[in-house]
């Protein structure tokens, strides 16, 4: 279910270009010569102290990240590839109330980036899906799978309640708005209902490799900027002003949920940012881990072109606010 409509949603005239091959041969070797020589490299050019911090901190992240970002894009072009996409159209209960928790369940199984949420979730309604069951999964998804649960796991050693308060939260939020869907009307008259434009005669294996290199162009460019923004953060901002938000709960858990918004770093390697704003509490970075995967600027685009700016402009906001909420009770709770 997570990615098994996304590319296949695609039209024909819209598979990668020999210059997309090239584009994504160049980003890997980028990346991973970043993450060998990166630190190498800028010691070399730069003595200042700050400028070095922030160079050991950005290839410290891209590399500690890039590994569970290629596995997650591995494995969600195998299943845009293999899975049928009837599959979960047919496992889904038909009453909506029940179809929204087992929707959002079903990210805690599967591997999948926000990207393909979005299209995964057009699919879903154009084969009978109820759209609440549909946006539970699209928020559920990206948030808590296997790939990105591991990666919290690594990102917080040693803190298991990290890994629990993220799959906790995420799942909670994705319940939450897709019965809020359900109780102000399902919402019929701003979606805009996505069109059909699935290709079913395209090779499988032409599909995983399209899947692969829009997943991983996507996401490695996000992933170093996202990197880069952790660094700048860390050097550049005064220290005492981070104290100062950082020593305020509830205004450092709006401002690093802002930031996930800004950033829109791939979930599968957001941890590992999260886990260098060491300034922050954990209820902060609770905040910006929950916020990235669900609502940020590429998944609003993403929402306004498939949905409609109506459905949009009015489930960005009641993410966020959901998700804040909800980061600051579990933290509460469990930290």
């Amino acid at each position: 279910m997570t990615t098994a409509e996304q590319h296949t949603a695609e039209s024909p005239e819209s598979s990668e270009s020999p210059g997309s091959s090239i584009a994504f041969t160049a980003t890997l070797v980028l990346l991973v010569g970043a993450a060998l020589f990166g630190r190498r490299v800028f010691a070399g050019w730069f003595t200042d102290d700050g400028i070095r911090t922030w160079a050991t901190m950005f290839v410290g992240v891209t590399v500690q990240a890039l590994p569970f970002l290629v596995l997650g894009v591995l494995l969600s072009a195998a299943l845009t590839a293999f899975v049928p996409a009837s599959f979960f159209a047919k496992a889904l209960p038909k009453h909506p109330a029940l179809a929204v928790p087992v929707a959002s369940a079903s990210g805690v199984v599967l591997p999948g980036c926000e990207c393909a949420s979005v299209p995964v979730s057009a699919a879903l309604m154009n084969r009978g899906v109820t759209p609440a069951a549909a946006i539970a999964f699209l928020l559920s998804a990206p948030a808590i799978n296997p790939v990105v649960l591991a990666s919290t796991a690594v990102a917080f050693p040693g803190q298991p309640k990290v890994v629990v308060a993220r799959a906790v939260t995420s799942l909670a939020v994705s319940m939450i708005l897709g019965w809020l869907w359900l109780l102000t009307g399902k919402g019929g008259s701003w979606l805009k209902m996505p069109k059909n434009r699935h290709a079913h005669d395209d090779p499988k294996f032409d599909v995983f490799r399209s899947a692969m290199l829009h997943d991983f162009l996507h996401a490695g460019g996000f992933l170093v900027v996202g990197a880069a923004a952790a660094a700048t953060l860390n050097v550049v901002v005064p220290r005492a002003w981070l104290d100062h938000v950082a020593g305020n709960l509830l205004l450092s858990v709006v401002i690093l949920g802002l930031l996930a918004v800004l950033l829109a770093i791939c979930s599968e390697a957001d941890a590992f940012v999260a886990a260098s704003l060491t300034q922050f509490s954990l209820t902060a970075r609770l905040a910006f881990m929950v916020v990235g995967p669900i609502v940020d600027v590429k998944l609003i685009a993403l929402q306004t072109g498939t949905f409609g700016p109506k459905f949009a402009v009015r489930f960005a906001p009641a993410t966020f606010v959901v998700a804040i909420l909800a980061s600051l009770l579990v933290g509460w709770w469990l930290f």
